[in-house]
């Protein structure tokens, strides 16, 4: 079941009783003109049970240290200059009882979900854990700059279905980006517009597309910069320090439970609380009492409690992994710091949707392994939850561990085909012929190039043949074939889609190396990453001997082939049914309610990233709205919002510099690039986009 459906219950509005009115003027209207101006922020109900429950690191000292024995450490977040909104989710926002219009409103607003202000009753803390990242333990990683602000009782008539999806009533609240804690390492603590934004923007996105997240209700921006080299090619900039809200029932992860961890075999490292066995119990009682109360009741033996903890675990990140999927989404740095205990998406960074399939895609261009790529997604999170039932032990005995592991490929396997099936509209039968069929959409998808979410978006205006046909099989196959070819990538796309990403040179060093010194080769490369640049050398030399109406032919016969098999299991989904028309229409309804018809692709995001870095807000405002209401058309909202020219400009102070360089930028980009809409395959220039 996705987390936390967009069911909202009303907000929470301050009104004075009689009795308030009676204490209040007995104090004089003065006072009573301030209560009632009073921030809707400092009106928030906190209750901050994470830290009554978990270990509190007791020293105050600043600056990046060891944190031993302890969950949390107390933290001040640094205000920001002249903070302002960009924007907000008034459906993340409900979630505290809030209104979009009275945050907007609250000239405190800003300074309250900034950190640069700290509300009543919030305790800012930043949480100690450790992590394995990309393979390797290490060692104390923490909330570098994430800040804990506190628990936020959920606010009365919240519908119930959110309080069993969060069973612990809190809505525990971060602001990322507030400056530096313990646990910030080199850095300093500060996040940009940039990655704020994209935050912010792809957090809502998965709650809208029905996947399990963590949620985001503002982005704010600030006069206060940093300087950023964001290609690591030796030419750093300024950019404005940002700061995004971000709310879940915890941001407790895998890595949260690695503080306990003995010195790694191959880094030497350890975790701060290491031989602190009463805290890990201490932690997994607070993680299963507050979160899986059904499990901490129905298991009163401790071992069979945890091991259905553990197992819960393992079915959720299994489900989410599938539904990622089956939207074409890829994580970027799927550490086991960045996997959620309550199994949701989590900590949204060199993140990307898939434009054209590639089961190889890889969407951080730091991971030059390939080892966070979209098809070893699944295989990644159960390594990752193998990691952490090792950090569970022994709470968690190895060998009921390794059980309910077991389990994982084949809950997998089914939550996939479960969406998959959904996805193409087989709705009435399971059949075994259906995992062929879905790997062979996959593999013409691939072999032509065409779009993952166009491509499935399609396939529901596919009919199923029934009798009284008006046109023969053959036309409509090719109708059928003509519509998903404006999917396909052209021949100049495709080549420079398989264009090594690798030098020569090194190609044919790493190949001589692997067979005279196949040792030193493993500790520099492995054997999938020289494969997978073999195989683009030969796709491209294919390419390079095709013309572009060999291969929109080829791609043709291709998805012909296939559309008549599905054709051919369409009709058997209507075998027996007395209702034809009824199950045709179910099928394109379902179809049309799984298949979104837009995601937050790299383009999206970047032209709302370069506007707002103008001073143009307009455009992040918009893809909010329209990433709302994924599935639908939404007249008015087709295009970008600066394609009219509009915009609310919210702008700070900047040097004269800035100002020309920003303006000078801006223009260019309108020049260069015309505007596509939300829906439509990436632009030509979206290649160029590198996320790291």
């Amino acid at each position: 079941m996705a987390y936390l459906g967009p069911r909202l219950g009303p907000s929470r509005i301050f009104v004075p009783s009689v009795s308030v009115f009676r204490l209040l003027g007995s104090v004089g209207m003065d006072d009573m003109g301030l209560a009632m101006s009073r921030s809707p922020l400092e009106r928030v109900d906190f209750d901050n049970v994470a830290l009554r429950k978990l270990p509190l690191d007791p020293s105050a000292e600043p600056g990046v240290r060891q944190v031993k024995a302890a969950c949390f450490s107390r933290v001040k977040p640094q205000p920001l200059t002249k903070p302002r909104f960009v924007a907000v989710s008034h459906e993340a926002l409900a979630l505290l009882g809030l209104t979009e219009e009275e945050v907007m409103d609250d000239p405190l607003g800003p300074e309250y979900l900034s950190g640069s202000k700290v509300m009543p009753g919030s305790e800012p803390a930043a949480h100690c854990y450790c992590g394995h990242q990309f393979g390797q333990f290490a060692g104390q990683l923490g909330d570098g700059a994430a800040c804990y602000l506190g628990e936020v009782k959920v606010p009365p008539g919240q519908d119930r279905e959110l309080l069993r999806e969060n069973p612990s009533g809190r809505w525990e609240i971060q602001v990322k980006g507030a400056g530096l804690t313990p646990y910030s390492r080199q850095a300093d603590g500060r996040k940009v517009l940039r990655s704020s934004i994209r935050e912010f923007l792809c957090s809502e996105a998965m709650f809208f597309l029905g996947v399990p997240t963590t949620r985001a209700g503002s982005v704010v921006t600030s006069d206060s910069r940093v300087i950023r080299d964001v290609y690591y090619s030796g030419h750093p900039r300024h950019e404005r320090c940002s700061v995004v809200l971000r709310i879940a029932p915890t941001f407790l992860r895998f890595g949260s439970f690695e503080i306990f961890k003995q010195a790694d075999e191959l880094t030497g490292r350890q975790g701060p609380s290491y031989g602190r066995d009463e805290i890990r119990g201490q932690m997994m009682d607070y993680v299963i009492e507050m979160f899986y109360p059904e499990i901490q009741q129905n298991y009163p033996d401790r071992v069979e409690r945890n091991v259905a903890f553990f197992r819960e675990v393992m079915l959720r990140t299994a489900r989410l992994v599938a539904q990622w999927q089956c939207v074409g989404f890829c994580h970027g740095v799927l550490n086991t710091d960045n996997m959620s205990i309550l199994g949701l998406t989590l900590d949204y960074g060199p993140y990307g949707f898939m434009d054209r399939f590639d089961p190889d895609f890889i969407c951080n261009a730091s991971d030059n392994s390939g080892r966070y790529s979209y098809q070893a997604q699944p295989a990644i999170c159960r390594w990752n939850l193998v990691k952490l039932a090792e950090a569970l032990a022994p709470e968690l005995p190895p060998d009921r561990a390794e059980a309910v592991m077991d389990e994982y490929l084949d809950l997998y396997n089914g939550f996939y085909l479960e969406n998959m099936r959904k996805k193409l509209g087989l709705l009435k039968k399971e059949e075994p012929e259906d995992e062929i069929l879905i790997t062979e959409l996959l593999q013409t998808m691939h072999n032509t190039g065409a779009d993952f979410t166009n491509t499935f978006r399609s396939l529901s205006q596919i009919s199923c043949p029934s009798e009284g046909e008006s046109e023969g099989e053959e036309a409509l196959v090719k109708k059928a074939t003509d519509l998903l070819l404006e999917q396909c990538a052209s021949l100049v796309e495709l080549k420079a889609a398989n264009k090594p990403t690798m030098d020569p040179r090194e190609l044919a060093m790493l190949l001589s190396m692997a067979q005279s010194n196949p040792a030193l080769f493993q500790m520099i490369s492995d054997r999938a990453t020289i494969a997978r640049q073999l195989d683009r050398l030969s796709r491209l030399k294919d390419l390079m001997e095709t013309s572009q109406e060999e291969l929109r032919t080829k791609q043709a016969e291709e998805w012909a082939s296939w559309i008549a098999r599905y054709r051919k299991r369409l009709a058997r989904e209507l075998e027996g049914q007395s209702d034809v028309q009824a199950v045709q229409e179910e099928r394109v309804r379902v179809m049309d309610s799984t298949n979104p018809r837009v995601v937050l692709r790299n383009y999206i995001a970047q032209n709302a990233i370069e506007a707002a870095e103008s001073g143009d807000f307009s455009e992040v405002q918009q893809v909010l709205k329209v990433l709302e209401k994924p599935f639908s058309s939404q007249p008015g909202l087709e295009l970008p919002a600066w394609v009219g020219g509009g915009g609310a400009t919210e702008r700070g102070e900047r040097d004269e510099g800035e100002e020309q360089q920003l303006e000078a930028a801006s223009a260019s980009t309108a020049t260069a690039r015309n505007p596509v809409p939300y829906d439509s395959k990436p632009p030509s220039w979206a290649h160029e986009i590198c996320v790291t």
